[in-house]
């Protein structure tokens, strides 16, 4: 059984941020409040703009998170890029999208860097002591059927609360606190297997 687990992924995170340190009210399906709060950040210049942006930008980033990564392919397409360009390109395809590329760096001030820092300090230390204590030791019997079904990543993100998407025929999105409480994903799991 191969089952990767994905805590950082970079481009999820950095919307999460965004939507909470600049006070953002997007509409639509969206996973709950982190857990760490971030220090509001101030008022976005176009309030409108980044609301509306931000749910189809996150539809995108977690669509990407789905995207088959093939290390030694990437390797080989950078060293035979020639250009610029080129390497630029294929590392837009690697990260897929982010609230960078629409809207550049203004967002991302020291509170992020200090909020990422502490998001860091506080995944090593919550790390399992031991291999039983590991999520999916502890609800192996719903993961069994979730990988049989074809479960291959489980992505989580650091909000509050139970929530869980199916992303593709092989990706899962949950919260760490589902991830953490062996009944919630057991049942995170056993809506996987019956997708």
């Amino acid at each position: 059984m191969v089952l990767s687990i994905d805590p950082d992924r970079d481009q999820l995170l950095e919307l999460l941020w965004v939507r909470e340190a600049w006070g953002l009210h997007p509409a639509g399906d969206q996973p709950p409040l982190l857990v760490d709060v971030p220090a509001r950040s101030g008022e976005p210049e176009d309030r409108a703009a980044w609301e509306a942006a931000w749910p189809e930008v996150w539809e995108a980033a977690v669509s990407h998170t789905a995207v088959p990564f093939e290390p030694s392919r990437f390797e080989e397409q950078i060293r035979n890029a020639t250009q610029p360009q080129e390497r630029a390109e294929l590392l837009r395809e690697l990260v897929g999208p982010t609230w960078r590329e629409r809207f550049g760096d203004a967002a991302f001030d020291e509170s992020y860097r200090a909020w990422s820092r502490a998001r860091l300090l506080a995944l090593k230390s919550q790390r399992p002591r031991s291999l039983a204590e590991e999520p999916e030791r502890r609800s192996l019997q719903a993961l069994i059927p979730a990988w049989e079904a074809g479960l291959t990543k489980v992505i989580t993100i650091p909000c509050r609360g139970q929530y869980t998407r199916i992303i593709s025929d092989s990706v899962l999105l949950v919260t760490e606190t589902t991830c953490s409480d062996p009944d919630l994903y057991a049942a995170s799991l056993g809506t996987f297997a019956k997708k």
